[in-house]
């Protein structure tokens, strides 16, 4: 977990100017992205599973591995648009964030054996909500060029 943050660290790095290498977000949708996301995974937002219950094996397995996160993806939750920002500005957003990680940390140090849904790859428990979120951070990371 403490990995997770670490990577915060490289939000130095990010500025309101900074351009997403591919895709439509701005840094603060990002970032808000990432509190949505952290939000669920500590429970505080539930959502439905749009992948078939078949295809949640095989999901998982490609969540499990190596294999990065696709740029170009869409996330099911979000839709193809940018949503409406929560916060007034990115530092707003990154200090929630800050604390959105704190509170899924404190969640599965609490809970370990629970099991949230993920919208794409099913119930996930602890060790695969910290690969989500690994891949997820870097992946985006990467979109803005702070990795």
């Amino acid at each position: 977990m403490n990995d997770l943050k670490n990577e915060l660290n490289k939000l130095d790095k990010l500025s309101e100017g900074t351009k997403a290498l591919w895709g439509i977000m701005t840094p603060q949708h990002m970032i808000e992205h990432l509190v949505l996301t952290f939000r669920i995974s500590s429970k505080k937002m539930e959502v439905k599973c749009i992948t078939p219950p078949e295809r949640i094996p095989l999901m998982k397995k490609i969540l499990m591995s190596e294999r990065p996160l696709p740029k170009g993806f869409i996330n099911p939750v979000m839709g193809e648009g940018l949503v409406d920002l929560m916060f007034p500005n990115l530092n707003t957003a990154i200090e929630e964030l800050k604390k959105e990680m704190d509170d899924y940390i404190s969640f599965f140090d609490e809970n370990p054996e629970a099991e949230i849904l993920n919208p794409t790859f099913g119930s996930l428990n602890k060790i695969e909500w910290a690969q989500f979120h690994q891949k997820h951070i870097n992946h985006h990371f990467q979109q803005f060029g702070i990795y």
